[in-house]
């Protein structure tokens, strides 16, 4: 593991697991005011199921800031991965799922993703991370992970917009937050990400 500044402004730390890849996911980490780091278990189980072939960028996001700033983040993040790697990838937990979303449909070389994976989206936090509207201008292969029986997050209509769309829908029997479910998470959004990239 490596840590990374990332550049763009904002105070943006981030750790790169296995830095010889050709080919690295970013993972945005769940809501920062609620203790969200790049160290999420969530975050390092998509990591370590991209053993050994590709790389993980999981970072934190800089000062709070509505949203915004952490769309801002995970965007730079992307161009990080995407000076240092041939293939990028995109994965984010909960708000960073949101935020994922967002950097996707409006990265400016958001049509060079060639995936993205979301776990436990909110349908919207706030009026820069409406995740359900993003779903039809992003041009990448998606997958929605939930967890049936999450009630922390408002997920249904993310899921059934992306069923509408086509997109790929996995529904987990877990709450929002996944506990003991690490495993589950591996086998589910590893070999999605690791056939794509």
């Amino acid at each position: 593991m490596t840590t990374v500044g990332i550049p763009g402004g904002r105070d943006v730390t981030a750790s790169l697991d296995r830095p010889e890849s050709d080919a690295i996911v970013v993972a945005c980490p769940p809501h920062p005011q609620y203790g969200g780091k790049r160290s999420d278990s969530r975050l390092k189980a998509v990591s370590d199921s991209l053993v050994p072939d590709i790389g993980c960028l999981r970072f934190d996001y800089g000062p709070w800031d509505e949203g915004r700033g952490e769309r801002t983040d995970a965007e730079n993040a992307l161009a990080w991965a995407a000076e240092h790697a041939d293939t990028v990838g995109l994965f984010g937990y909960s708000f960073g799922a949101a935020v994922a979303l967002r950097a996707a449909a409006e990265y400016d070389t958001a049509a060079d993703l060639a995936a993205l994976s979301v776990l436990a989206p909110p349908a919207g936090l706030t009026e820069h991370l409406d995740a359900v509207a993003t779903l039809e201008t992003i041009d990448c292969p998606v997958q929605v992970v939930v967890g049936e029986r999450d009630e922390t997050v408002d997920w249904g209509p993310v899921a059934d917009r992306a069923t509408e769309l086509g997109l790929t829908v996995e529904r987990l029997p877990a709450d929002h937050h996944f506990v003991g479910q690490s495993g589950r998470i591996s086998e589910t959004v590893g070999p999605f990400l690791r056939d794509l990239l």
